[in-house]
């Protein structure tokens, strides 16, 4: 914590001169006034790159400025002037560096040289590609000898189209389908969820929906440091009249006014848009039990108008045409008592009417979701009720309706369309052995838990990271770090260097590539690559940059050289020509998957991309039952946590409006008033009252658990703010410490961040 933290409320909105300010000072601490401005006008253009940061989608025609306060800072972080040079590492030790702060390693730079971990010395050493190559080589195939399962290929979101789709095959070539992603931390929930329901494992929504939607509805997701330039879409449908309804723990200030940095006359005079019509506070994991709430609202009220002769508020024709399982859907609801629904959603029955009316009020209606619903126990069944309550009015394949799911990292999506899954059920196996003439792998592979789990018990003995922080990404850091170096092999692709990097195996590379933003010249000159964003668009990616140095390689060769150092020759994967020329990769990928890739080489240079065909927003439902169905949920509450002990709190994971995933800009979360630190925990008042927490105390928290593992994190300044009683706030990932590895999500295993159950320690 600085000596210069303090804390204050924040009281502009989000957006604004607040959010021009952050940008100009981040890009005057990488050096970058000069030119930043410029590139960042290319940023999300159909001449220019795809954003290194979020996935949200691009609005044909775009923006005069197509980038937010994030994606600057993410623009900025890529493109820095600072370089860590071997001589950085001769200088420190890794020991050393493991005092550093997340901030203060990756703010060193880019990484310039691949790197070879010397346990002897404790260092970093630099080596030749080509000795890295043919030892990672070495390595794999002598682990194959053994059991190619005993490798993971991690992807961590950001990779091209073009590189996942070799990545996938490189495993599977390889011998199996260990290949967890950060989706497996996130959306997985939502894959696993809306397949079952709907048909289709992604949301239903384009871009142009949010220009005709009469509500839209907010759950668990926080716009305005997660996704900020959907604030444009958002001001657009309140200013023509469609009403926004916000559900969150916390009141996040994106959600709540906004300024358009963009619009002279806001700026000019200061004004605001506000956003949403109603906020409402719902307890950690207390999603279930509100829509539960409006869904009882909605069928009670339906039954009065149908029986007084009025008009019917249910999509009853939807219903009987489109779905299944309605009965027991409407029996489970009627059975439930309102004090149960209060009680388990921290919300008054008048509060949940409010928004039942206003759904029911709404010709069309749009369901925005993020983390805050599926990192739960139950947040594939969370999702599922969001689901139940866009059937009951047929919210789903009409204009201005359906399901949006906030991804977060830019084509963390599209990498698991092109094969980066652990569940081969979802890759067409049969299409890849007959195109590239092997038997591919069908046992299921590890997730990111499953990859934890080997990890500590020492079934897992090589990890190949694509991107990413890894180690600091997932729950459980304690153990997770304590057996990390007992793995035989550990590669890391990055651009910088980061905590994660810091562990490595007996063997153990670095292995610094070309950002998105670089150009990166092959065989056939500068390419281009390709991403899917949230709303399953593909956009093409130009570079604009030069390299940050002479010596990196571009993700896509990576990939190639290990594969051709580990697997043997086969005369139908070349991967050299792919490396030379990405649209044969691209020809590649259309091979596999013809009914979603047709015309990929062309269809990419259409300005605003092309969509891939999602059956769900057409009312085509690929389901068991060839219907969309309803899903009665197994409890009330999402939470490991059950409400009995009053003692136990309800921890959410955050992030501030200063970094992205585990990237940390800066120590200042403007919206929340938090400056100069991170070693913070948001309480409600009255729990400090409640324990005799002081303004200000240091206070620690300890995880309720019954593996008989302790898990503690100490050092953080006890701040009152507007939080639900029984629920306490702290950052991601530094309280990640917290999370059990088996605290997971049922049926995704997507860690169940968002409502840890701990105890205070003062």
């Amino acid at each position: 914590m600085s000596s210069k933290s303090h804390i204050a409320p924040y009281k502009g909105p989000a957006g604004g001169w607040g959010s021009a300010k952050s940008v100009a000072k981040y890009l005057a601490s990488e050096s970058l006034l000069l030119d930043g401005p410029g590139i960042l006008l290319k940023q999300n253009k159909p001449d220019g790159f795809a954003c290194v940061s979020c996935a949200w989608a691009k609005p044909h025609p775009t923006h005069p400025a197509e980038f937010c306060e994030n994606g600057a800072k993410a623009t900025a972080w890529e493109l820095t002037k600072k370089r860590v040079t071997p001589k950085f590492f001769a200088e420190h030790t890794v020991s050393e560096l493991k005092t550093w702060s997340d901030y203060a390693l990756e703010e060193v730079g880019r990484l310039t040289t691949p790197l070879r971990y010397d346990a002897k010395t404790d260092k970093f050493v630099a080596v030749d590609w080509t000795e890295a190559f043919a030892t990672i080589g070495r390595e794999l195939s002598a682990i194959a000898e053994v059991d190619p399962k005993r490798t993971v290929f991690y992807a961590s979101g950001r990779a091209s189209l073009e590189t996942s789709y070799m990545y996938a095959l490189l495993a599977r070539l390889y011998g199996n389908n260990n290949l967890p992603d950060s989706s497996n931390m996130c959306h997985e929930s939502t894959s696993v969820g809306l397949k079952a329901s709907i048909g289709v494992p992604v949301g239903t929504v384009v871009i142009e929906d949010f220009d005709k939607a009469d509500a839209l509805f907010f759950f668990g997701q926080n716009v305005g440091s997660n996704s900020p330039r959907m604030l444009h879409q958002l001001k657009s449908a309140v200013d023509r009249g469609a009403t926004i309804v916000a559900f969150n723990p916390l009141r996040e200030r994106g959600l709540e006014r906004f300024t358009d940095p963009q619009n002279p006359v806001q700026m000019a005079t200061l004004s605001e848009t506000q956003i949403a019509r109603e906020y409402f506070q719902v307890r950690p994991g207390g999603d279930i039990a509100v829509v539960a709430g409006m869904s009882r609202w909605l069928i009670e009220r339906d039954a009065a108008a149908t029986s007084a002769g009025k008009p019917a508020i249910l999509d009853h024709a939807f219903i009987a045409e489109h779905t299944s399982g309605f009965g027991a859907f409407s029996e489970w609801v009627m059975s439930l008592s309102w004090s149960d629904i209060e009680r388990e959603s921290g919300l008054t029955q008048r509060q949940i009417e409010t928004a039942a009316r206003i759904y029911a009020e709404a010709p069309a209606t749009m369901l925005v979701y993020g983390m805050g619903i599926t990192q739960h126990k139950l947040g594939v069944q969370a999702v599922q009720m969001l689901v139940n309550l866009a059937l009951l009015r047929g919210n789903i394949g009409k204009p201005g309706a359906g399901l949006c799911p906030v991804r977060g990292h830019s084509n963390v999506q599209g990498q698991r369309t092109v094969g980066i899954s652990e569940k081969p059920e979802l890759v067409p196996i049969d299409r890849l052995e007959e195109q590239y003439g092997f038997t591919a792998p069908r046992e299921k592979g590890l997730s990111t838990i499953d990859t934890c789990e080997g990890i500590i018990d020492g079934t897992v003995d090589a990890f190949i990271g694509l991107g990413g922080n890894f180690l600091r990404a997932v729950p459980d850091h304690g153990q997770m770090e304590k057996a990390w170096t007992n793995m035989r092999l550990t590669v890391q692709v990055a651009t910088k260097l980061n905590r994660g990097h810091l562990f490595n195996g007996k063997t153990g590379f670095l292995l610094p590539c070309l950002g998105r933003i670089e150009k990166d010249r092959q065989a056939t000159g500068e390419q281009i690559v390709t991403v899917e964003d949230s709303t399953s668009v593909i956009h093409r990616s130009k570079a604009l940059s030069e390299p940050a140095s002479p010596d990196l390689l571009s993700e896509a060769k990576i990939v190639a050289e290990i594969a051709k150092a580990t697997l043997p020759y086969n005369p139908n994967v070349p991967w050299d020509s792919w490396v030379g020329d990405y649209s044969k990769v691209r020809d590649a990928i259309e091979a596999t998957y013809p009914d979603q890739f047709k015309d990929f080489n062309r269809r990419i240079m259409e300005p605003q991309g092309f969509r891939r065909p999602i059956a769900a927003s057409h009312r085509e439902w690929k389901t068991e039952s060839g219907k969309a169905d309803f899903v009665v949920p197994k409890a009330l509450h999402a939470s490991f946590d059950d409400g009995s002990d009053k003692d136990v709190l309800r921890l959410i994971t955050l992030r501030s409006n200063d970094q992205f995933n585990t990237t940390v800009y800066g120590y200042d979360d403007r919206f929340r008033g938090i400056h100069g630190t991170r070693e913070v925990l948001l309480i409600n008042k009255a729990d400090m009252e409640r324990f005799g927490i002081s303004e200000g105390q240091m206070v620690g928290l300890k995880t309720v658990a019954d593996d008989g593992i302790e898990r503690s994190l100490g050092g953080l300044r006890a701040t009152a703010y507007n939080i639900p009683p029984g629920s306490v706030g702290g950052y991601y990932p530094e309280c990640n410490v917290l999370i059990p590895v088996y605290q997971h999500a049922e049926e995704s295993k997507v860690p169940a961040a968002k409502s840890v159950p701990v105890r205070l320690v003062p």
